[in-house]
Formats: structure tokens, sequence, C-alpha cells
């Protein structure tokens, strides 16, 4: 399906009956890699999954984003298509907006779950810093190179400072404004029960990051899956199901 949200023109994916859960998919993913969780809870609910701006058949941001632009945008997308969802799921960085969304009021929910939830970002200021070094100068610093060895240069580099910039380099100036925005402070707003899962072997959000965020959001789970990753929701999808139907019915 396809709306204009925004100006942009928005692809997602409705499947089921019952009330309605929207799905909030991390960084470079979209609705496509979720079609098997969604044939699953359909059979409960009304499950939407949103390709979020930049991502997937939606169209990229004509200005680079932040959390809160993209919050924005599932609030205007909401209103559109006159969803009201009973809970949203936010995987990785679409945790963080969730967070950020509920937190600021741009949409609301009875429920919220995060899979692997982002946004902790305190931790990365030495990455930052070396992040902002490579964005002004990475270029100058590496145009005598044949375009072979920049390529693995920069891979390299990317690499060492945990960045998914190189999976949507159309994505650059938003992704820098991305990972620098913390919602450690919106987690505290949060007043909605929360379901948090969180992969034992997730090196991009470690489970300290769960462990953080149980802290901070008052009516919160935190579920670690043994073995799991970063895709929990793919490393062990039984559990995961299983533990969010039995959180939301």
């Amino acid at each position: 399906m396809q709306v204009v949200v925004d100006s942009l023109l928005t692809q997602y994916t409705r499947l089921g009956n019952g009330k309605s859960i929207v799905v909030l998919p991390g960084w470079a993913d979209d609705s496509k890699n979720w079609g098997p969780f969604q044939q699953q809870m359909a059979n409960d609910f009304d499950v939407v999954v949103v390709d979020l701006p930049g991502f997937g058949g939606t169209q990229p941001p004509k200005t680079a984003w932040g959390l809160t632009e993209y919050a924005s945008f599932v609030g205007a997308f909401l209103k559109k298509t006159n969803i009201q969802p009973t809970a949203i799921i936010g995987h990785s960085n679409g945790g963080a907006v969730a967070l950020r969304g509920l937190a600021s009021g741009q949409f609301g929910v009875d429920k919220l779950v995060l899979l692997a939830s982002a946004g902790i970002r305190n931790r990365y200021k030495g990455r930052k810093k070396i992040l902002r070094l490579i964005t002004k100068s990475g270029k100058i610093l590496t145009l005598p190179l044949p375009s072979g060895v920049k390529r693995r240069l920069r891979r390299t580099v990317y690499r060492t400072i945990g960045s998914d910039m190189l999976v949507a380099e159309h994505m650059q100036e938003t992704f820098k404004k991305v990972v620098e925005d913390d919602v450690q402070a919106d987690a505290s707003h949060i007043n909605v029960p929360t379901l948090l899962i969180y992969g034992e072997k997730d090196q991009e959000a470690p489970v300290w990051y769960g462990e953080q965020f149980h802290q901070l959001i008052t009516d919160s789970t935190l579920e670690v899956l043994p073995g799991a990753g970063h895709f929990v929701h793919l490393d062990r999808p039984k559990e995961v199901i299983k533990s969010i139907l039995e959180f939301l019915v």
C-alpha cells in the first residue's frame, strides 16, 4: 500500500484483523523483512509495517532528519491513514523513534514493545568525534587513493565506529543526526506498559541498553533471549512472538 505523508510517497503493508499494531523497522530495514512476523501476528491483530523515510518503498526526506522528524512523520502517517494503534513495536532505531514520538505526544498507544531498541548514545562520545572528523575530512584524505582502496578504507573505518552508514549511503546526513540523538530522557517519560526484548549476543544494542531502559520506564518488563543477536525477532521468532502476544492480549 502507498500513501503520501508530508509530501513523501510512503510504502506500508497491512495484514490481519482486530486491533491495530504498528511496526517501526530499524535503520535501513523495511517491511519486506517483516513478512513472516506480520503473517503470524495477523492471526490476532491488524498488523501495519511502515517503511520509514529513506528505506524500502518510502522516499527519503528532503533534508537531514533526526528522531524528532521521524517521530513527527509517524504521527502524520497514523493521522493520514486513520490508524489508531493499540501498540507500537519498534526495532532498533524504530524503537528510538517510538520513544521520541510517545514522549513528545506525536502519537499515543496503550502498550509499547521495544525489540533491541537503540537510542542510548552517551557511550559513543569518542566514536562521534571520529565520525565528525571522517565526514569533514575523509574524502580529502582519501582523494589520491584508487576508488577500490577508498571503499575498503571507508568500510574499515565505519565498522570500527559501529556505523551502519554504508548500508544506506544516501542517508549519511540523516544518519549523523540520528546517532547523536539520545532518548534516555524520553524513556523516563513513558507511562504505558512496555515490553523490552533484547538478544544476549547483540553487539549493536547490547543487553545493558535494555537494562537501562528498564530502569527508566516505570511499568516495563525486560526479557533477554539466549543466543540471539540484534535481529532478535529473526533469531528467535517463536519466543519473540509468544512474548509479544502474551503481553498484548
